[in-house]
């Protein structure tokens, strides 16, 4: 069946919910509807996020950070429910104006500094202590293009592909086509670049790596909207060897954990303030009988 046409009006106002899974905190407008500060752990950085891909690449890299032995890169994870609206309190949006997760306060100096969009804080954080980030040359550009390659073409494979694939109110052939074709080439895409090289800036795991792995590394082990054969991922071989090595990476796997409110409850981390929470403090742990 054809999809039903839409005439747009003149001028468009916002006058009724637009339906789908977000619907209750979807508005044309920006700012805080209620006030509410932020908490404040003992760490320098804090993190104020929710396990969707976005949120994961920063803790992956907080965890990797301190793998490698960096202790200042010790974190509280203070969680933020999207869908309770928690993004819209006034020391959210303090933190990040566009009420989006993650939000990182760096209170290590003089001044606290807010850091937000997931790019600019894994930038960040490999700038402030110097890893997973080619100092210069090429190697820094490959990085830099890969980190930003991912931050323009996800929001193809969320906003676009699993809108309307998994969560719009009713399904419509034309942008459900629309998009898988742009993923299918994304896909392609990294496959390609995977079939020269073992991570995507060249030979070393960088911040390119961990910004691309929650979204597409998730796609293909069908972690995102289910969509795994629907788009037919065991076709992108490369890829999916990458995101498995990528995966089995121990700081990874605690990454994917903090502020998770979904899955095996020994997989929820729901808040996470020091390492000893990850064998303590999971879901499974917090529900057991005292």
């Amino acid at each position: 069946m054809a999809d039903s046409e839409y005439a747009p009006p003149k001028v468009w106002t916002w006058n009724k919910a637009n339906g789908g899974r977000f619907a209750n905190i979807n508005r044309p407008i920006a700012g805080p509807t209620h006030d509410k500060d932020l908490p404040v752990g003992r760490h320098p950085l804090q993190l104020h996020s929710l396990a969707t891909p976005n949120g994961v690449k920063v803790t992956v890299l907080l965890e990797e950070l301190l793998a490698l032995g960096h202790h200042g890169a010790e974190y509280d994870a203070w969680l933020i429910r999207i869908g309770d609206g928690d993004q819209f309190g006034s020391g959210f949006v303090a933190a990040n104006p566009n009420s989006k997760i993650p939000a990182l306060i760096d209170r290590g100096g003089p001044t606290p500094v807010r850091v937000f969009e997931s790019g600019a804080i894994l930038l960040y954080l490999a700038e402030k202590f110097g890893a997973f980030l080619p100092p210069d040359g090429p190697g820094r550009a490959e990085c830099l293009s890969w980190l930003f390659w991912q931050m323009g073409s996800a929001p193809y494979l969320g906003g676009g592909f699993g809108h309307f694939y998994a969560y719009a109110p009713s399904k419509f052939e034309y942008p459900i086509d629309r998009f898988a074709m742009e993923v299918k080439r994304q896909l392609d895409v990294l496959d390609r670049r995977l079939a020269e090289t073992e991570y995507l800036a060249g030979s070393d795991y960088t911040i390119a790596d961990i910004a691309v792995w929650p979204w597409y590394g998730g796609l293909v082990n069908g972690w995102l909207y289910e969509a795994a054969e629907f788009l037919s991922v065991q076709d992108y071989g490369n890829l999916r060897r990458w995101a498995d090595t990528i995966g089995e990476r121990p700081a990874v796997r605690r990454g994917r954990m903090v502020n998770r409110i979904f899955g095996e409850p020994s997989s929820q981390l729901h808040e996470r303030h020091d390492a000893t929470d990850f064998e303590t403090k999971t879901q499974d742990k917090l529900a057991l009988p005292t």
